[in-house]
């Protein structure tokens, strides 16, 4: 699969939890990040705040646990686009492991009127840019 927006971030030593290793809410934040560079790479941040994206739904799949010292890949594409909304599926992978995947999120976004507080087509310009980037 190709993903056409990856960011590199480093592991914190306080990213990590009494547990020993990265807190969850990292990972959130981690993959927050992608999308928003994913949003600004196809410039859906400059229609803002008129209309833009908002979250929708997320879920994640954690397949390891991370640890400091590493630095963490990751990676963003679209992976399906309807009337109003779009899915991201976003990858997290582990230098310190080897490049191993870390974790999975799939994400559901809505184009946003926030002006008005509802729902607005995906333009056809913004559909052509996310096709463009994914190949």
């Amino acid at each position: 699969m190709s993903y056409p927006v990856t960011i590199e971030l480093p592991v914190q030593w306080g990213d990590m939890d009494s547990f020993g290793h990265v807190n969850n809410v990292m990972y959130l934040r981690w993959f927050e990040s992608a999308r928003i560079a994913y949003f600004e790479r196809t410039g859906m941040m400059k229609t803002m705040p008129k209309v833009g994206p908002i979250m929708a739904r997320q879920s994640i799949d954690y397949r390891m646990p991370l640890h400091y010292p590493d630095t963490v890949s990751v990676s963003c594409r679209v992976s399906s686009v309807g009337r109003t909304s779009f899915q991201l599926h976003l990858e997290m992978r582990s230098a310190a492991n080897g490049g191993a995947v870390a974790a999975e999120s799939d994400n559901v976004i809505v184009m946003l009127d926030y002006e008005k507080q509802t729902k607005t087509l995906v333009s056809d310009e913004l559909r052509k840019t996310m096709e463009e980037l994914q190949r």
